[in-house]
């Protein structure tokens, strides 16, 4: 199998998404974390940028990480000179080579641009870096304008080169293509892809075919524009696709580095991204789920515990009872056959109003079903709220104690606080039950989230725990308070 190293350019071209600002702290965190999932090289970010930046990159150096620590930089000598003031390991050295960069960008001619490369070059070999001498825009340039620079800067020393498809297009066949005239040199050289019409993945795919042994990449594909090629796709495409490639990338980690670097740029996945997306190896109940449960690999290319990840079952409204049945008994859950059909009916609910269930959702609704018992002495019939701006939060309820009606209001600070407090007024002649403990989660995300509200109630001596999960953190909560209430008082006669 050929090794293929990876270049990492999350700090650096991953920065450059719009809205993205990484602290130092940050940028260490995410170094550490490339570090021990084994990337090759990090390209730490652009010394040249900052003094923060400058600062960031000397303390990812400092810590002495196995992996090779770079820094961009311009054929331009200040920037060389930023990069070697923070000792790092290589340049990434990037020169434009299409004449619209060339004309346009730079106004200059190709021939000042050759000298100017190498000249650079030169100077950083001359100084002890790794030198990895990179084609901005190289898939718009002309190719014997390419081959010309690259010879000519392996001939003074360049130890890796790299085409840049700057904008993204490339497609794999003209990839394979573009990549493949670049055989006859003798240092390696990298692909770098972006992904402006989604073909970076490919692309990248497509060059490592055609020779590279290296690939720049980036945590979750981000980037500027549409972002860059994916560490991620291409590890575990190279892993199960391929058989000819490996790299020493730790799969395992894979989920865990990208909600790292997702958490900390604040770029957030869309749920059906691939490898690392929620719902990567998510099945809603139905045809699908049977077909995993019997066996996985019907409808899941790769098992998720490679990925260090795990299967999630999503119910909903196209549930089916053996598919709730077989759910329930995965997580060993017990249940008698009115408490499956009560569990069945409330997801059933549920996804009419456009939810769907997680197997978190489940056990919690669950816990509310197993807990409910068959006698209620109290009973909530009504429940109205009345809050907003100046406006006093006030509930009134209305509710069955020993089959009379009983209707009662209160106000709180807060709508659950007055719906509580009203439960609590009308249930007080005969026990006085107080809330010790109140706790809310959301369990899946969304401003429509089930809500799971778990509470510890007291009567006389005895303290009980009772919940609730509904779409509605107004009801659960007094469906939690009434579930606990019932409870203490059966526990009281008994």
């Amino acid at each position: 199998m050929k090794k293929i190293n990876v270049l990492d350019t999350t700090l650096r071209d991953g920065e450059q998404t719009p809205g993205v600002s990484l602290t130092l702290n940050e940028k260490l965190r995410i170094a550490d974390k490339l570090d021990r999932i084994r990337v090759n090289v990090i390209e730490a970010g652009s010394a040249i940028t900052s003094n923060g930046e400058k600062e960031a990159i000397k303390s990812i150096v400092k810590e002495g990480y196995n992996a090779e620590i770079a820094s961009f930089a311009r054929i331009v000598k200040d920037d060389v000179d930023a990069a070697l003031d923070c000792d790092v390991d290589s340049v990434h050295l990037v020169v434009p080579t299409s004449d619209l960069h060339i004309k346009e960008k730079l106004k200059k001619t190709r021939n000042d641009v050759f000298n100017q490369a190498i000249t650079m070059v030169e100077y950083c070999v001359d100084h002890g870096l790794i030198v990895e001498l990179s084609a901005e825009d190289g898939s718009r340039s002309d190719i014997e304008f390419l081959k010309k620079i690259f010879h000519a800067g392996v001939d003074v020393g360049v130890n890796r080169i790299c085409l840049c498809d700057t904008v993204g297009i490339l497609t794999p066949e003209k990839a394979y293509d573009f990549y493949s005239n670049l055989s006859d040199l003798t240092v390696p050289f990298s692909v770098h892809c972006h992904n402006d019409f989604g073909l970076a993945v490919a692309n990248t795919i497509a060059g490592i075919r055609a020779g590279a042994s290296q690939f720049h990449c980036t945590v979750n594909g981000i980037g500027e524009r549409a972002g860059n090629a994916s560490l991620e796709e291409i590890v575990v495409s190279l892993n199960t696709l391929y058989n000819d490639y490996s790299t020493d990338i730790q799969i395992d980690q894979l989920y865990n580095t990208s909600k790292l670097v997702s958490r900390l740029t604040g770029v957030y996945l869309q749920p059906n991204k691939a490898i690392v997306g929620e719902n990567a190896f998510a099945h809603e109940s139905g045809i699908h789920a049977d077909g995993v449960i019997k066996n996985a690999s019907t409808y899941e290319p790769i098992m998720p515990e490679i990925l260090g990840r795990k299967r999630k079952f999503i119910m909903g409204k196209h549930i089916g009872v053996k598919g709730l049945k077989q759910r329930l008994d995965d997580l060993n859950i017990k249940y008698n056959k009115n408490q499956c059909n009560e569990i069945f009916n409330k997801i059933k609910y549920l996804g009419d109003l456009g939810k769907l269930i997680t197997d978190v959702d489940l056990q919690a609704i669950a816990d509310e079903v197993l807990e409910i018992e068959e006698e209620k002495k109290i009973t909530l019939k009504e429940l109205s709220i009345v809050s907003g701006n100046k406006v006093i939060p006030t509930a009134s309820v209305k509710l069955e104690i020993n089959k009379s009606d009983v209707l009662i209001a209160d106000v709180g600070v807060g709508p659950v606080d007055a719906a509580i407090g009203a439960v609590k007024k009308g249930i007080s002649e005969f026990a006085n039950i107080d809330l010790v403990e109140y706790h809310v989660d959301a369990i899946t995300g969304g401003t429509d989230a089930l809500i799971d509200v778990i509470l510890k109630l007291k009567l006389d001596d005895e303290i009980i725990s009772a919940r609730s999960t509904q779409p509605d953190i107004i009801n659960a909560s007094v469906e939690a308070y009434l579930s606990g209430a019932n409870r203490l008082l059966e526990n009281r006669e008994k």
